[in-house]
């Protein structure tokens, strides 16, 4: 690839435009998901009861503070759509972001979509009060435009990142979305307790569009343009591309990719990823009132912990994962396969253990958390499994996996929700019991058929054909 050239002189990381970048981006991926997530947790706020008995929340309001803080009579199963219906939107913008991510500016497409998503996020309270329906709709809007934010920003670095450093700036941006629920749950139960539910809609939408205009203001398509990189990074980032073989987009072998059972096994995993991921970050506020019936600020500090821990375990599985290839401890196929195994089982153990080991508060929030953070360790198996592959194919082959990822987020938050609303005794129960059955299904065949080298349809020498 790049011979015995020596590269230019690195610029330092720090104090550096493509560095400023990155955290422009985790910012952005931060509020994306603050604007995703937060309804789980102020709608303990919104409704009458989150409970499946109709018993009375304690963090409801009392009459007087209605016209500030309104109360609606939705059920566990309305709920449930509300929180899933921005999959919808997520999933159908996937692939034509990413194609339109091609054709168009990505200084508008980034930053027109996070002000649309900050938009109807700040249009929800006044939604809300027209019908659960309307709600729904700015939910399923939302979806849309955030999943073509969080999709044309990977495009950003085609042309801003050095090979050398595009894992490290992919990460440091897509960061954001792990530390995005733990700050909007540990500030939401504030928000809600002090200034009532709305304002945590228009705090983070209104923190979406300024960030908007921030973006529009200080981003380029290009190194060549940007009026404020210094000289010796321009050279760095121009002089480091240019040393990439670049191939005109190879053709996908459709048949051969649909025969192709690695990549069906990664497909299969990550939709129980999604399922469990997606599960745990809306449903946890409400599993943790159903359990300990405490107000909505003490809720959102105990629901942020299992982010904050997940977040953590996502950097020391990266690094573990490194190590072990860069000392060549283990055969990269047996470190995909040894942390997709911890990343599944070990969820699934623990949630088994949060159902009949933790008769204390303690020990149910060591257990909750230990269930979420654990998640994290896929980081350094199945989610980047496609790079290794398939990596001429990368971007579709992403898109595809990602999709059949949300479909599990879709399909397991609005299972819930009817869990919740029709099952009397034990909802959790099976609700726990079904995730804990894909993670191991899934895990299971990934074991048996999951490859880490590139497939013979994927090879630069072999004639692809559609």
């Amino acid at each position: 690839m790049m011979d015995n050239q020596v590269p230019p002189r690195k610029v330092p990381n720090f104090c550096s435009i493509r560095y400023g970048i990155a955290l422009l981006l985790l910012l952005c991926n931060v509020i994306v998901m603050s604007q995703r997530v937060c309804m789980s947790l102020t709608m303990i706020a919104m409704v009458n009861s989150t409970e499946p008995h109709g018993l009375s929340n304690t963090s409801t309001k009392e009459p007087q503070d209605n016209i500030k803080d309104p109360v609606y009579n939705w059920s566990t199963e309305i709920q449930g759509i509300m929180l899933s219906s921005i999959f919808y939107g997520l999933l159908i913008s996937q692939i034509p972001a990413g194609y339109l991510s091609g054709i168009y500016s990505l200084k508008k497409m980034v930053g027109s979509a996070l002000f649309l998503s900050s938009l109807f996020t700040l249009l929800i309270p006044l939604a809300a009060e027209f019908g659960e329906a309307l709600v729904i709709i700015c939910r399923v809007i939302q979806g849309l435009f955030q999943g073509m934010a969080l999709t044309t920003q990977q495009v950003v670095w085609i042309k801003w990142a050095p090979p050398l450093e595009q894992v490290r700036l992919t990460s440091l941006s897509l960061s954001g979305l792990l530390l995005g629920p733990c700050v909007v749950l540990l500030i939401t139960g504030f928000i809600c307790d002090s200034l009532g539910w709305p304002m945590v809609f228009y705090i983070f939408g209104a923190c979406g569009c300024a960030l908007s205009l921030l973006w529009f203001v200080l981003f380029y398509e290009d190194p060549k343009d940007h009026p404020c990189i210094s000289k010796s990074e321009k050279e760095y980032i121009t002089s480091a591309l240019a040393q990439q073989v670049s191939s005109s987009a190879p053709s996908l072998p459709i048949k051969a990719v649909l025969k192709s059972p690695p990549l069906w096994v990664i497909s299969l995993c990550n939709f129980a990823f999604f399922w469990a991921n997606s599960f745990l970050s809306l449903y946890t506020p409400m599993f943790i009132n159903s359990k300990f019936h405490i107000n909505v600020k003490e809720n959102g500090l105990l629901s942020s912990l299992p982010h904050l821990f997940a977040w953590i375990f996502a950097i020391l599985a990266g690094h573990m994962a490194d190590v072990f290839l860069s000392r060549n401890i283990l055969s990269l196929l047996t470190i995909r396969k040894l942390f997709t195994l911890l990343g599944l089982l070990l969820p699934a153990l623990f949630s088994l253990c949060l159902l009949y080991l933790s008769s204390s508060f303690h020990g149910t929030m060591i257990f909750l958390i230990l269930a979420n953070a654990t998640g994290s360790f896929c980081m350094g198996g199945i989610l980047i499994n496609v790079l290794d592959i398939a990596p001429r194919y990368y971007g579709f082959l992403k898109g595809f996996t990602n999709v059949i990822g949300l479909t599990g987020g879709l399909v397991a938050s609005t299972v819930t929700g009817v869990i919740l609303s029709q099952d009397q005794d034990s909802p959790w129960l099976k609700i726990f019991f079904m995730m804990v059955a894909n993670n191991v299904i899934s895990l299971i065949f990934y074991l048996i058929f999951a490859k880490a080298e590139i497939q013979d349809w994927a090879k630069e020498t072999q004639n692809t054909y559609l």
